[in-house]
């Protein structure tokens, strides 16, 4: 029996340990964000211990300056920087694949003034730019993913003109044409759908770099300081990073592994979307 090309993708992915190992961290983690602070049961804004107490048996991950439980904040924290994440990696995936599949479809002057404006937002240095977005409004969990996606999203749109452009004078869609289907209908039930395993590979490290982005923006004080997240514990504790590694170390290593881990989920999807891999 022959299998779908889903099923020939799944099975490659499947068979990828790098990417299986990424999956399963990715669960973990977020299993840990879903159970562990009801299992944990301890309040991360409540004060555990002296401030900046070392890791012990009452506190594992040691106290922030405050004396408030670190691996509590941890445990909570990668909520805020997830969701930050996954809304900014779904506006930029979803501004840049407009701008690039109208580009790629259209061509022409409209192609030429399209990616003259991606030009000039890729040319913008995206962390002053996000900077000044988050700036003008009060800090706060939308207005972070705003400006990441905002600043984010040339490199898809760059990559889906690619793809409308290959596949636009391709027989299946000059058939589309013929039959009468509508332009809009081309781009968004024909191309698009043909046209996704790359974009699906750039939403996922969009994805990853959204929450690097988060972290970095809370990291010089312009994420919401009324949610913990990742980022902020970092932030707010850098001060004291050469007399309580701890207090970095942990909420940075969080960080770290969850981008990690989308990575090579990132990495074994784009190998299991390989035509190669599916055709074999």
């Amino acid at each position: 029996m022959t299998r779908s090309p889903l099923a020939r993708a799944a099975g490659a992915f499947l068979a990828n340990p790098a990417a299986l190992a990424g999956l399963l961290i990715f669960v973990l983690m977020l299993a840990a964000q879903g159970l562990g602070p009801m299992l944990y049961g301890v309040d991360p804004l409540d004060i555990a211990a002296p401030p900046l107490s070392p890791p012990d048996g009452d506190t594992p991950f040691g106290t922030d300056y405050l004396g408030r439980d670190i691996l509590a904040a941890v445990l909570v924290g990668g909520r805020a920087t997830m969701l930050v994440g996954l809304t900014a990696a779904v506006l930029s995936v979803s501004i840049g694949t407009t701008i690039g599949a109208l580009a790629g479809y259209i061509g022409g002057r409209a192609d030429a003034l399209l990616m003259r404006i991606t030009e000039f937002f890729q040319v913008l240095p995206a962390l002053l730019f996000a900077m000044v977005v988050v700036m003008l409004f009060r800090p706060s969990l939308g207005t972070v993913a705003l400006s990441i996606g905002v600043v984010s999203w040339t490199g898809t749109a760059r990559l889906a003109r690619a793809e409308f452009m290959r596949l636009k004078g391709l027989e299946f869609i000059e058939a589309a044409r013929a039959e009468g289907a509508t332009d809009a209908r081309i781009i968004f039930r024909v191309i698009l759908p043909n046209g996704m395993a790359p974009l699906i590979v750039s939403a996922t490290l969009a994805f990853g770099g959204a929450m690097l982005f988060e972290g970095g923006l809370s990291f010089l004080g312009l994420g919401d300081p009324n949610v913990i997240s990742w980022g902020l514990m970092i932030g707010q504790n850098r001060s004291y990073l050469l007399d309580a590694w701890w207090t970095v170390t942990f909420p940075g290593l969080a960080l770290f592994v969850t981008v990690l881990s989308i990575a090579l989920i990132g990495d074994g999807i784009n190998d299991a979307l390989d035509p190669r891999s599916i055709n074999h």
